[in-house]
């Protein structure tokens, strides 16, 4: 019994409740991406791409926790190296299939900032520098993702087309402030217990990064069906 998900573990709980709703957001996504515009296939594939990967790798770190009590570091990195990028591709993605020209470099500048967000991140956690370095460090690719779909090519891109405006916008404070939920649980489960002199509180780390990863790649993905959607019904 002591390897099955018990009432009281809520953490494992929350592992359980966000690998399901992973699985069902995949099949809608892929199921609705068969009724949009052919411009519009490419991004909801993603987007489906996306929930895919984060649900595969939720059921694996589901039994980890379960099986072991320890956070699933490795299991949850490498599901963010994969959907991290394909997440900030899609700003992108969606500018281009409203027909916006795009320089490849906001391609490249969007990658490099989310590398160096989540190797900061992942140089924090397991220990190859100090979680106070690794925190600055991946701050500071997430202000660079911040300055480019703020004040960057994409940005004054999409100010100029009304029918994309709004769902950019709304992907944009997706990135502003849901994933902002990341780094406090970092704060939460790192910083604030080393600075108090005790152990890295794995419960509230998992318990937030969780919620994050249910909110931002979820509803990221349902306002860009949206924005497909609305374009498909009106073409």
């Amino acid at each position: 019994m002591e390897n099955l998900l018990q009432s009281s573990d809520f953490v494992g709980v929350s592992f359980w409740i966000v690998s399901v709703a992973m699985v069902a957001s995949t099949v809608f996504f892929l199921y609705e991406g068969t009724h949009v515009k052919s411009s519009w296939r490419v991004s909801i594939l993603v987007v489906g791409l996306v929930t895919l990967i984060a649900g595969i790798h939720y059921y694996y770190m589901r039994d980890y926790w379960v099986s072991t009590g320890e956070s699933p570091i490795v299991y949850r990195y490498i599901d963010w190296f994969l959907t991290v990028p394909l997440q900030m591709i899609e700003f992108y993605l969606i500018l281009v299939a409203a027909g916006i020209a795009l320089s490849s470099s906001v391609f490249w500048r969007l990658l490099i900032g989310t590398l160096i967000m989540l190797l900061g991140g992942y140089a924090g956690e397991v220990g190859w520098v100090t979680p106070g370095l690794g925190f600055v460090i991946g701050m500071a690719g997430w202000i660079l993702i911040i300055f480019e779909i703020f004040r960057g090519e994409s940005s004054l891109k999409a100010k100029k087309n009304k029918n994309i405006r709004k769902a950019f916008n709304s992907l944009r404070l997706i990135v502003l402030i849901g994933w902002s939920i990341y780094p406090v649980g970092y704060i939460f489960g790192f910083i604030t217990p080393m600075i108090g002199g005790n152990e890295i509180n794995i419960n509230m780390l998992n318990l937030i990064y969780n919620l994050a990863d249910f909110i931002n790649k979820i509803f990221f993905g349902l306002i860009i069906w949206n924005l497909a959607y609305q374009d498909s019904k009106n073409a």
